[in-house]
């Protein structure tokens, strides 16, 4: 009797145990996520590039790609953040051609993506900031819009021009009274010719410096952040 009161005993013990066990939380195991240090490129940066084509608003349209190198390494807190020779892909939002009589040729651009010498590819949003390297142009507004300067002196001089030329006509033809007729009448034929021809196009040559500006906080992973380019080798 003594023996089996001690087995049913051990029995009811052994299932507490059992119960216990079972019911307490097992360990999670680490993330390999949560290990991954992060590099944080903040909102505001301004990176120089290179572009590696050619872009003018007489060929352009609408999302066609654009392709930029950057110039210089971006450095955070004494880390290379984006090294130089990273590639930056973008496309064209907008494209307007000068007009006849008003509005200057105007190019948008936006930047999507950064490419790692390593391969690893973030997705950013960035804007032109400036273009110091592309002449007669400047920035219309805060969303990166690049416009053409004015062409009203260009205009004007091919008027006097025109002027100049009918008065030395008139002159030899007419004398005096001549000239003044051919002034008036030249003055008028180059104000046409500069109506009549379109303003000059925004162009942006192979090698341009411009300036981008990241828009919004971009976070990329340290481990992947390289200065050397990897070659893949396939059989």
């Amino acid at each position: 009797m003594k023996m089996r009161t001690a087995c049913v005993s051990a029995l009811l013990l052994a299932g507490i145990a059992t119960a216990q066990s079972s019911s307490a939380p097992t360990p999670a195991a680490p993330s390999a996520e949560s290990g991954k240090a992060t590099l944080t490129i903040p909102a505001g940066t301004r990176v120089p590039l290179s572009l590696k084509q050619a872009i003018s608003t007489k060929t352009a349209r609408d999302g066609d790609p654009v392709y930029a190198e950057t110039a210089f390494p971006f450095v955070v807190n004494e880390r290379v953040v984006i090294p130089a020779g990273t590639y930056i892909q973008g496309k064209v939002e907008r494209v307007r051609r000068g007009g006849h009589v008003k509005g200057r040729a105007e190019l948008l651009i936006h930047f999507t993506s950064m490419i790692y010498p390593s391969g690893y590819t973030v997705m950013l949003g960035g804007s032109v900031e400036n273009t110091p390297g592309a002449e007669k142009t400047s920035m219309k507004d805060s969303e990166g819009t690049i416009r053409q300067d004015s062409e009203t002196g260009r205009k004007a001089k091919s008027a006097a021009e025109g002027a100049g030329t009918g008065a030395v006509i008139g002159a030899v033809t007419n004398g005096g009274k001549g000239a003044g007729i051919g002034a008036g009448i030249g003055g008028v034929a180059g104000l046409a010719i500069g109506m009549l021809s379109r303003g000059a196009d925004v162009r942006l040559e192979p090698g341009t410096s411009i300036e981008m500006e990241i828009q919004r906080e971009v976070t990329v992973d340290a481990s992947r952040v390289s200065s050397r380019r990897e070659v893949i080798v396939r059989d």
